[in-house]
């Protein structure tokens, strides 16, 4: 008995020990200071997501401060900005981390136990993964929301409704438009345009003579906004076009490339087989002005011509006025088969469309100017990635937000409060999917195509107007979200929505 009786304290000294290391694991982030560790600058690093972010190198660099940041607050003084989808935290290891930027500081992290602090001031959403059922709720009067989304419209149509875009105060997307642009980022550098041509006009000719196709198609995601099957499968009937890939298929790949006939990387065999054809089929996924993905650029820089559809506005980022074959501009596919065939009949027509290679023929000063002016780069080593570029922008917003609402706290007489800032459509507003070809009336009912992606986007405005009404209604508890949603048509069938 006096053996168990010793072992009683030394018990409860265990259990104590337990459930203090409890305790401190699930509270790391109490509300007055965020534990940051000074992480070592060459462990740092960054997730890189199927997009145009795995052609980007996340290489370590260094800590920077900013030319006119004099920030000299502690961490725990700083505002936090919250990575709400947490896989695209761009900061390794651990899930906090400060930032220095170009004005000022904050502490960014991927922990949501610092969703409802006061000094959490933004939130930072990957578009991709927004889901109107899934926010973070009640959305607080303090805090911003950001979007970052350089991916396909498809991916989320949410946010190409005025009621979804409206909900975010900072925005970097692919469109021009956006408070932190995208738009090339799949365009590393002007030397990629400028590239010597891979395979020689005269080489092509003499594989055209062999009876390869002037034309080439690889695709192997068929299902999509764009429909561009349809529209390739009509050009089919009028020119010769190999295609590859699980869509239109009628070609196999060779073996030892079928392990890339789908990949967004460049790997050499697979680059110099594609190379040898005169023209390749462009077509997004989705359209969208200024979506313009590796489809567009990658034929430029190999040296071949790329027939596009995707952004209405393409022609406003091309080197010259004679570098794409835009597929919008003809009245029909015939008319440009018709075309496709002149050039390839004609090596002076065709060689005009690969003059862009010499830098004197680059007339486009707002292609110019977009590469030199930047601040992120792709696989450059002397700029900051897009995603911490981004995360700085919002920083530095932040700050002076914070700092404008102080000086009119203090001196409301002297100072005016700091306007609210919110997205617009032009920050992202896509479309409503077309067919391919065709008119939507000449589909069948059963038309896969028809069945899909028309309802997915006004199902997406369902939605991005069901959030508007939980966030105007201060609701805590998304799943609330179909009920605000079967309110809103009730109400719009009796005319008062």
């Amino acid at each position: 008995m006096s053996g168990r009786g010793r072992l009683v304290p030394c018990m409860c000294l265990g259990l104590f020990v337990v459930l203090c290391w409890v305790w401190v694991s699930f509270a790391s982030f109490p509300d007055e200071q965020l534990p940051l560790e000074a992480w070592d600058a060459a462990d740092r690093g960054a997730f890189q997501p199927q997009s145009a972010l795995s052609e980007m190198e996340f290489a370590s660099i260094s800590s920077y401060t900013g030319p006119g940041n004099s920030d000299r607050r502690s961490n725990k003084e700083l505002p936090i900005l919250l990575w709400w989808s947490g896989g695209l935290f761009p900061h390794f290891p651990g899930d906090t981390e400060r930032i220095d930027c170009a004005t000022s500081s904050c502490l960014v992290t991927s922990n949501r136990k610092v969703q409802q602090y006061k000094r959490t001031a933004s939130i930072i959403f990957y578009g991709t993964d927004f889901r109107a059922y899934e926010a973070p709720l009640p959305r607080l009067r303090h805090q911003t929301w950001a979007l970052f989304h350089e991916e396909s419209p498809m991916n989320n149509y949410f946010l190409s409704h005025g009621p979804g875009i409206r909900l975010f105060n900072y925005t970097a997307t692919f469109r021009r438009e956006s408070d932190y642009p995208l738009t090339l980022q799949w365009l590393p550098s002007l030397d990629y345009l400028l590239e010597p041509v891979a395979v020689t006009l005269e080489e092509k000719n003499r594989l055209r003579r062999e009876g390869l196709a002037p034309v080439l198609y690889m695709q192997s995601h068929c299902d999509v906004p764009s429909d561009r099957n349809r529209y390739v499968q009509e050009l089919m009937k009028y020119i010769q076009v190999d295609s590859y890939g699980k869509c239109l298929n009628n070609k196999a790949l060779p073996q030892h490339l079928e392990d890339t006939s789908t990949a967004t990387g460049e790997e050499h065999s697979f680059m110099s087989f594609v190379a040898r054809y005169k023209f390749h089929l462009a077509l997004e996924n989705g359209l969208c002005p200024d979506y313009m993905t590796e489809k567009l650029w990658r034929p430029l820089h190999q040296g071949c011509v790329p027939v596009y559809r995707g952004s209405s506005v393409v022609a406003d980022w091309m080197p010259n006025d004679h570098t794409a074959v835009i597929i919008d501009n003809f009245p029909s596919p015939k008319a440009l088969a018709d075309f496709l065939k002149h050039l390839d009949e004609n090596d002076e027509e065709y060689a005009k469309y690969l003059e862009f290679k010499n830098v004197k023929s680059i007339t486009n000063a707002r292609l110019l100017e977009a590469l030199e002016t930047r601040e992120w780069g792709v696989n450059d080593m002397s700029k900051p990635n897009y995603l911490n570029g981004f995360e700085c922008y919002v920083c530095d917003q932040e700050n002076a937000r914070l700092a404008a609402e102080r000086a009119y706290r203090k001196a409301p007489t002297k100072n005016k409060p700091p306007q609210p800032k919110m997205a617009n459509n032009s920050h992202m507003g896509c479309p409503l999917p077309r067919p391919g070809f065709g008119s939507v009336q000449d589909l069948p009912e059963d038309d896969g195509w028809l069945q899909i992606w028309p309802q997915d986007y006004w199902q997406s405005l369902d939605q991005a107007e069901g959030l508007e009404s939980l966030i105007r209604h201060n609701e805590s508890d998304p799943s609330f979200l179909w009920k605000h949603i079967q309110n809103i048509a009730v109400s719009r069938a009796r005319g008062k929505h």
